[in-house]
């Protein structure tokens, strides 16, 4: 395995005068094949590796001067890759076709498939923080956790139901791990969130966001939005969750980015944020070196960076993207953000 260039991510101290962040910018964006809906940082920073719904998995080197995609390898999945992680030489990636694909992220050569991992959709994956595990979500409302080694399965639960208030078929979107691997966090259409003791799957608390379900009786009797983002702050004490208020125009998600953030072992909402200029999903969601500020990203027909301040929300900087975010990669120091979406790719700098 190449030896990862850490010299660019070494924090840079700021006074305590200053503000932790005073601007987001768009330093660069580029091409990418078809809606990119999940990233994965390569051994060098400037490194991505993607999956689209052009059903593979691709690299690309973000900092060279015409970046150009290329495909891992010729084998692919059968639908959209909508999660991907990376550990060590080997990449991991989920599709709406229900399968997990262990990939030699070098030679594209597949080392692992399981064809039939989820019923339905996978909606998201995340890689445990010692790398041993992977938990996946899916539209059969199970989460799944994987050897992320052997990818042998190791455990399937339950805990949602399977469809809305209203009677349609709900989703499972969203899973993240603790940084201390402890706890694992799950989030689903209609607004419910349970954080499980990672080890056992028991249910150790249930949080819910009701405000991030929208159903419209009317023009198109369809419901919209759910929890697109979950993170945990560095001392695993805090959640945030992301995903859209109430949803005026469901066509063009026209509902305000939301953001509720929890100290989830009492239950307590520490705050929450609604974002009326900037609309729509709030699809990923970080807290940035020292918890000090939050980064969200999403979008509606466009796009959208904004940054909080981590212990109130405040608002502290944000910037229009050229295309709606689904994901993205922030550097060790919080410095830079690389964000993927619809067919587009933009080098963030965040000061």
């Amino acid at each position: 395995m190449d030896e990862i260039d850490t010299s660019a991510n070494t924090p840079v101290a700021k006074s305590a005068a200053e503000p932790a962040i005073s601007s987001v910018k768009i330093a660069r964006s580029f091409s990418l094949p078809g809606a990119v809906f999940c990233v994965a940082g390569g051994c060098l920073p400037s490194q991505l590796y993607f999956g689209s719904s052009e059903f593979g998995v691709y690299r690309v080197d973000s900092d060279a001067e015409k970046p150009e995609p290329t495909a891992v390898s010729d084998s692919k999945h059968s639908s959209y890759v909508t999660g991907l992680v990376r550990i060590g030489d080997a990449l991991i990636s989920g599709s709406y076709d229900g399968s997990l694909i262990w990939w030699d992220a070098s030679t594209g050569d597949v080392r692992h498939r399981v064809n039939s991992a989820h019923d339905k959709w996978i909606r998201q994956i995340a890689i445990s923080p010692d790398g041993s595990t992977v938990a996946s979500v899916g539209d059969d409302m199970k989460t799944r956790v994987w050897n992320a080694e052997t990818a042998d399965s190791i455990a399937a639960w339950d805990g949602y139901e399977l469809m809305t208030p209203h009677g349609y078929p709900s989703m499972l979107y969203a899973v993240a791990f603790s940084p201390d691997g402890k706890w694992l966090a799950t989030g689903n259409r209609t607004g419910k969130v349970l954080i499980r003791n990672a080890a056992t799957g028991g249910v150790e608390a249930t949080l819910e966001t009701p405000v991030m379900y929208t159903w419209d009786p009317k023009a198109r009797r369809h419901s919209i939005g759910g929890i697109r983002s979950l993170s945990f702050s560095s001392d695993s004490q805090l959640l945030a969750v992301g995903g859209m208020g109430v949803v005026v125009n469901i066509d063009h998600l026209g509902g305000a980015s939301r953001i509720e953030v929890f100290n989830w072992q009492s239950g307590e909402k520490k705050f929450e944020i609604e974002d009326t200029k900037f609309k729509g999903l709030v699809e990923q969601l970080q807290f940035g070196p020292d918890d000090k500020w939050l980064v969200a990203a999403g979008g509606d027909n466009g796009g959208f960076v904004s940054v909080y301040e981590g212990a109130a929300g405040t608002l502290l900087a944000q910037e229009k993207t050229p295309m709606h975010v689904f994901d993205f990669q922030l550097s060790a120091d919080g410095s830079t953000l690389r964000a993927v979406g619809f067919e587009q790719a933009s080098v963030v700098d965040i000061a």
